[in-house]
């Protein structure tokens, strides 16, 4: 199953194994659990300190165990860890077998101390750029303590399962059986959750920081390059954000970043962080900013967190990005998660052959079309204009596909449903004036997208479409607030434009904190 380029690595990866590890399969007589055992064979022959058992008796099959020897095992497989889950193998088997995790010890200290039993399963799809962030992590922990357990399970392989628990977006983490979670969440966002006082310790050590002279709202590319030059310019920075590396963490290919031909989200996110890490920066995650109150007699701004923690700073730099954009027609929130979904990489696989429609005719409406359509059973693209607004190069391969149709001039009015998952779309024709209905059993909104703004609202100066009003140097309605990004009312919402909007905030935060230094 794996190329001998794979199989040199993988085997230099195994070297590092401390501790002899088997893998224990409980198979079926399907063509996926032959793949599955060839796999985990094959895996054995690399390393000395990995055997295979054949005799499991897990209640999923096919699916195998990973567990060092003599002990109950604690995390399982219930697929082919191919694709994005590739890495989530590698790392169970490193990190079983002895290999220290690559985590902040306080984290790995405050796992460690969960008192409880925690069996978690995630259903994921391979095709997920998101997923294995949240397998790796709950791996991390089933290692770490051992009242932890984890089973991966790829819902294409388990259907009929994923029908029957109404699953239709991935991951979806269910905790004892119990639906825990769905979407992206980092290590530290569970522990939070399962650990009971979490929030209010974290919130204590956030507010004893002391002041900064740059602080940044956001670790999307415009705070992470903002964090990267005001440190290198040598001030005090710190970057509260509720995840590192923002909304690129949800985007899949990436063509346009200048000098990099093609990456991925979750690649750029982390090299981001990787590069902000370098320097002597103050990042502090999973935090959530409700309210900015303006510099008062001691020049310092403050930023109130959800968590009840307070930051206060010489100079703030608001790069909070932006969202989904929704449609806001009846049954959209009933059903988000249950056939309305925002991300067709990753919840594309759950509608294997079924009747979707995608909402947007841009870009990424577009290109989600064109993905779609080569997993579900049947496109259907509305935009709300008279033409497509995507590049030509996207609408003729759109075109060309046979199991699309294109719909223009589409106002959709509801998304409709049984009471458990969709079942349908109305929309009104805009030229004739009519209402029609399409059935179908998945809706992907593509529609753009919404500044992370609310938090402002009557606090600095915004835009009629909630952006934040800045000028040419990224100073806002506020002395010493600057904005960068998404959020902002800069044109053109891209990566790279964002990346040096964040620079250029701190090299004007810096030159604020020139100008109005006490001497």
């Amino acid at each position: 199953m794996l190329d001998s380029n794979i199989r040199n690595q993988l085997r230099a990866y195994l070297e590092k194994i401390q501790q002899p590890i088997e893998l224990v399969t409980s198979l079926d007589d399907s063509d996926q659990a032959r793949e599955m055992l060839a796999l985990v064979q094959e895996i054995a022959e690399l390393s000395a300190k990995v055997s295979v058992r054949q005799d499991g008796d897990a209640a999923r099959r096919p699916s195998f165990a990973v567990a060092r020897v003599g002990e109950a095992a604690r995390i399982s497989f219930a697929g082919i860890p191919m694709g994005h889950e590739f890495t989530s193998l590698i790392l169970a088997l490193l990190q079983t077998g002895g290999h220290p995790p690559k985590a902040e010890v306080s984290v790995l200290d405050e796992i460690r101390a969960i008192p409880g039993r925690f069996h978690f399963e995630t259903f994921i799809s391979l095709s997920c750029h998101n997923c294995p962030d949240v397998v790796q992590a709950l791996n991390l922990m089933s290692v770490i303590n051992p009242g932890i357990s984890h089973q991966m399970i790829d819902g294409a392989l388990f259907q009929s399962e994923v029908s029957e628990r109404q699953i239709m977006g991935v991951p979806t983490v269910l905790l004892n059986g119990e639906h825990f979670g769905q979407g992206r969440m980092t290590l530290e966002e569970i522990v939070g959750r399962i650990d009971v006082g979490a929030v209010q310790r974290e919130a204590e050590k956030v507010s004893a920081r002391a002041p900064f002279d740059v602080l940044i709202v956001g670790g999307g590319p415009a705070g992470a390059a903002a964090a990267i030059y005001a440190a290198r310019k040598g001030v005090r920075t710190g970057v509260v954000s509720e995840r590192f590396g923002g909304q690129v963490l949800d985007t899949l290919a990436i063509e346009n970043f200048i000098s990099v031909k093609e990456t991925d989200g979750p690649k750029l996110a982390a090299g981001l962080e990787q590069h902000v890490r370098e320097y002597e920066v103050d990042i502090m995650n999973l935090q959530r900013a409700e309210q900015l109150i303006a510099a008062g007699e001691d020049g310092l701004a403050e930023v109130r967190l959800a968590s009840g923690a307070s930051l206060r700073s010489r100079t703030v730099i608001i790069a909070t990005g932006a969202r989904w954009r929704e449609m806001n027609v009846p049954g959209e929130k009933q059903y988000r998660g249950h056939g309305v979904a925002y991300c067709p990489h990753c919840d594309g696989p759950l509608f294997k052959g079924k009747r979707v429609a995608v909402i947007g005719g841009g870009n990424s409406g577009v290109e989600a079309a064109i993905d779609l359509a080569g997993v579900v059973g049947h496109v259907t693209l509305l935009e709300f204009e008279a033409s497509l607004r995507a590049d030509a190069v996207l609408q003729k391969k759109l075109f060309s596909l046979p199991n699309v149709r294109v719909i223009t001039q589409a106002l959709t009015t509801e998304v409709t449903g049984d009471g458990q998952k969709v079942n349908g779309l109305l929309y009104t024709d805009r030229a004739s004036g009519e209402s029609q209905r399409i059935d179908l059993e998945g809706v992907f909104v593509q529609i753009g997208l919404l500044p992370n703004s609310d938090w402002l609202k009557g606090t600095l100066a915004l835009s009629r479409h909630g952006e934040i009003e800045i000028d040419a140097r990224t100073q806002t309605s506020l002395p010493g607030v600057f904005a960068a990004g998404d959020v902002t009312t800069v044109p053109y919402k891209q990566i790279v434009i964002a990346m040096g909007e964040g620079s250029k905030a701190a090299l004007s935060a810096f030159d604020h904190l020139i100008r109005t230094s006490v001497s």
